[in-house]
């Protein structure tokens, strides 16, 4: 029986497939086929057979939609059925949602309406806007309907304009077809007549001359009859008939555009002036169009209705004079008057119609009588004045009318002598007690008195001494008496008050009134910066007078500041003269006696004045007080030295090494010997400073350079050796012991030099660029460009290695280098002379100019800069430009650049001056 089962089993599993079996359908599986199953052109059971084969099973269809809620398709509960209780929990909740919006209806719709109620207030609708005009159309006419003129198109689009064909006719087809052909046979009628020549005699020559004669006697005859002069009913006209023509020139011919801007606005103006009358400014603007279209008649129409219906408004009344002639503006005046009788536009106006100065006195007296509290009124009046007494008079009844005015007070003060001003000036501080002008002007007065060649010839120095000290009591009672009356003026007011005063030439006032105030509203500890911030401020303001005032007071207040004196010292010698520097520097040394810089400025001032025995007698001085200062001695030595005194310079250096006893000293000592030519004694001084000043790097090099100066290459060497040791750091000592291995043909060990010295001195763009210069004096250029590269990745911003960068490129190129070297080092002054004579270069003389300026600016000090504008000048510029550079080079006597210390450092440079030095470095610099 299990046999059995199990054959029936496998002989089940071995039969076909029923058709359009599915393997799994019933189980919900969706059943697949592969290209194996169904070849290449069999396709899948379709739906009807799928529907059919459920069909077979018993199998019910299931429609997608019945478990779906129609108001939540895609909600949480998308996949549930909608039942009969959510149905009435959904019931459920709109009543209550409905219950509440009963409740929040009525303030909701209240704010609404009163949203909706400020909306239109702001933004209310186009018909609400001309509510009023249409209920005025009411009223319009027929005939006023009638000549409304048509709307222009406000759009400001080209419209398309409609393409019109129309047919041809055949006549105009055939002639154009015929204009191109030519005859090629003779006409047989001319050939019969005797040829193609009319002749003369046949009555039809023109006489072109004739012509013209009868032509311009008619064109005279009108003229004349146009002129009057030819009119036998004697009127004339204002035609011109040699002009007339030539004045066409000044007619306006507008565009078809404008002509419609004109007409829109007119219609604008015009809708304005007859919705509000009275808008004085409506009536002015359509004038003003006319007046621009070029309607004379029209604009003064409009203009008179703007006065009628704005009789108050003084622009309309201005407006319309300025569009009337002088004869007519003065009879539109005289009716403004009439209704706006206290403007003071108006007046005036009037006033300046008349060209008589009587005329213009009287109108002015007149307006007066109706505004007599006008200043503006009073002040024009006083000008026409021709003497004093009546400007006097008048201004004296102004204060009496207008007391509180500090202007006609003050004008009153000017005209009376200095007695009555007094008065004149009393009588107003009492008038208005919060003017401050009132105080500067008595100031200014006393000022005056006392330093006025006729007052002053009668009185000694110490009458005028306490007449100026008045000026000072008076500005600061002044100031007290302002702060009394709440009259409380900022300290930079005042400042500027005596910057005024300076520049009206009473310095003393100025002095003054910095004495008061410059103290006011700064805290004690910011006093010093302040003031010095005041100074520098007013200097580079030109006010020099208030400048010194505050310096004055400051170092009343700090008289131990040395640098406060000195900040004077410099304002006095770049705007003061020689006396009042001497007695600044004098009162400085006094205060400051330990100030080295103070006394060494002092001696100079004596030296370049030519006083010699004077400087030496500061020097001394200056010795006792400061025995020790090397400065001192050293100014000493140089002040000897200089005015030939040789022997007395090598007493005073033997002094300075025994009681000063500095490194300095004794470097001076080594270089004062060499200047004159004792090179064993320079030796012995040197080896007996290195005992004692092992580390001063210059000591090496002076004696290095004395060495090669001897042709002892080997000494120089252990020379430069010994300071490497000693001083590695110094830059100067191994570009110097480098150069002398280059001087004795040894460029690879001046190269290994320089390799060592920037491992020592890592980043350091003086050594690169000599590392540069050994390999382009060796002829290596691509190896110079290379070592170039190289310093620049270390020193990115030097300007020095810029600037060798940008000369080694090709002429093509330099100008794009020079962009990249401002960007990378800006306002460097090497950068900035290389540009400059790049400038030059390409012949462009302003721009290179301007440069130059520019370098020098950014740093004085170096002479090389100076050397090249001064070479730039002698190729380019005039002897004022040179002599701008010596001047300006001299006063700031430069001290570095290489070419310049080696000009200087020359032995037989010895005594020259800045101007004779700059020559050198130009002719120097390749």
């Amino acid at each position: 029986m299990a046999a059995s089962n199990k054959s029936n089993k496998l002989a089940f599993l071995s039969m076909p497939a029923p058709a359009s079996y599915v393997a799994g359908l019933g189980r919900g599986a969706s059943g697949f086929t592969t290209r194996s199953d169904i070849g290449p052109a069999r396709e899948g059971p379709s739906e009807e057979v799928v529907a059919e084969a459920r069909a077979k099973r018993g199998e019910e269809d299931v429609d997608p939609e019945q478990f779906q809620d129609p108001d939540n398709e895609y909600g949480l509960f998308a996949g549930m059925a909608y039942e009969q209780d959510d149905e009435e929990a959904d019931k459920i909740y709109d009543t209550v949602d409905q219950a509440m919006d009963s409740r929040r209806k009525q303030r909701r719709e209240a704010r609404e309406q009163e949203e909706l109620s400020k909306h239109r207030a702001e933004r209310p609708k186009i018909q609400q806007q001309f509510a009023d005009l249409k209920r005025g159309l009411a009223a319009v006419s027929d005939a006023e309907w009638e000549n409304i003129p048509e709307v222009g198109n406000l759009t400001r689009k080209k419209r398309r304009k409609e393409e019109r064909s129309f047919v041809v006719p055949d006549s105009v087809i055939v002639g154009d077809r015929a204009k191109g052909e030519y005859e090629n046979a003779l006409d047989t009628r001319q050939q019969e007549i005797g040829g193609f020549v009319t002749p003369a005699e046949s009555g039809t020559l023109t006489n072109f001359v004739e012509l013209g004669q009868a032509r311009d006697k008619i064109l005279s005859l009108k003229l004349d009859q146009i002129s009057g002069t030819a009119s036998t009913s004697g009127t004339s006209t204002s035609v011109d008939p040699k002009g007339y023509l030539t004045s066409l020139d000044s007619v306006i011919i507008k565009s078809d555009a404008e002509i419609g801007d004109i007409k829109r606005a007119r219609m604008l103006f015009d809708s304005l002036v007859k919705s509000n009358p009275k808008h004085a400014p409506g009536w002015i603007a359509a004038a003003c169009l006319e007046e621009h279209a070029g309607r004379m008649v029209a604009a003064r129409k409009i203009i008179r209705a703007g006065c009628e219906n704005c009789p108050k408004s003084e622009d309309v009344w201005l407006e319309a004079a300025r569009l009337h002639n002088n004869n007519d503006a003065k009879i539109v005046l005289a009716n403004a008057v009439q209704h706006v009788g206290q403007s003071v536009k108006i007046w005036m106006a009037a006033a300046d119609l008349e060209n008589d100065p009587k005329s213009k006195k009287r109108v002015l007296r007149k307006a007066l009588e109706h505004i007599p509290n006008s200043v503006r009124l009073w002040k024009e009046t006083v000008n026409l004045e021709e003497s004093a007494a009546d400007a006097r008079i008048l201004l004296a009844r102004a204060v009496e009318v207008i007391p509180m005015s500090v202007e006609l007070w003050l004008a009153l003060a000017r005209l009376e002598t200095p007695e009555r001003a007094k008065a004149v000036l009393n009588k107003a501080r009492k008038a208005v007690p919060t003017s401050h002008e009132i105080w500067i002007a008595a100031g200014r007065l006393l000022e005056q008195e006392a330093t006025s060649p006729e007052s002053s010839a009668n009185k000694t120095e110490e009458q005028k001494t306490k007449e100026l000290d008045m000026v000072d009591r008076t500005i600061e009672l002044g100031v007290r008496e302002l702060r009394k009356h709440q009259v409380l003026l900022t300290r930079d007011q005042w400042l500027k008050e005596a910057e005024k005063c300076e520049s009206q030439g009473s310095p003393r006032t100025c002095e003054a009134i910095v004495k008061a105030t410059v103290a006011m509203e700064v805290e004690e500890e910011d006093r010093l910066d302040t003031w010095v911030s005041d100074a520098e401020s007013a200097e580079n303001r030109g006010m020099v007078g208030t400048a010194r005032a505050i310096l004055a007071y400051a170092l009343k207040v700090y008289p131990d500041r040395r640098s406060l004196w000195r900040r004077a010292a410099e304002l006095e010698k770049a705007h003061g003269t020689r006396e009042s520097l001497d007695t600044l520097l004098g009162q400085a040394v006094k205060h400051c006696p330990q100030a080295e810089v103070l006394w060494l400025m002092a001696a100079k001032e004596k030296w370049l004045a030519g006083d010699v025995p004077a400087a030496r007698e500061v020097l001394e001085r200056a010795f006792n007080v400061n025995p020790e200062s090397e400065e001192i001695w050293l100014a000493a030595v140089k002040l000897e030295s200089e005015n030939g005194n040789m022997d007395v310079a090598r007493q005073l250096l033997q002094r300075a090494r025994d009681v000063a006893d500095t490194d300095r000293i004794w470097m001076k000592s080594a270089v004062f010997e060499r200047q004159l030519g004792q090179l064993e004694d320079v030796l012995k001084t040197l080896k007996t400073a290195l005992t004692k000043f092992p580390k001063f790097a210059k000591l090496y090099m002076v004696q290095g350079q004395i060495y090669q100066r001897l042709k002892n290459t080997p000494a120089a060497r252990a020379s430069f050796a010994a300071g490497l040791k000693a001083c590695p750091k110094n830059v100067t000592l191994w570009i110097l012991a480098s150069r002398l291995e280059e001087a004795d043909g040894k460029s690879i060990k001046a190269r290994s030099l320089l390799e060592k010295a920037r491992l020592v001195n890592p980043a350091n763009d003086e050594l690169w660029a000599e590392a540069v210069g050994v390999e382009e004096r060796s002829g290596g250029a691509i190896q110079a460009k290379a070592m170039l590269a190289r310093g620049l990745q270390e020193c990115p911003a030097s300007g020095l290695l810029w600037s060798l960068t940008i000369w080694s490129e090709p002429r093509p190129m330099r100008k794009t280098r020079s962009v990249d070297a401002l960007k990378k080092s800006a306002d460097n002054p090497l950068i900035i002379c290389t540009v400059a004579r790049l400038f030059w270069a390409e012949r462009k003389i302003e721009k290179a100019r301007e440069w130059f300026s520019r370098a020098v600016a950014t740093a004085p000090d170096l002479g090389d800069t100076w050397g090249w504008w001064l070479k730039f000048e002698r190729m380019h510029g005039t002897e004022e430009h040179r002599e701008e550079v010596r001047t300006k080079c001299a006063a700031v006597e430069p001290h570095h650049s290489p070419v310049w210390q080696s000009i200087v450092k020359d032995d037989s440079n010895r005594g020259k001056s800045t101007k004779e030095l700059l020559e050198l470095v130009a002719d120097a610099l390749q």
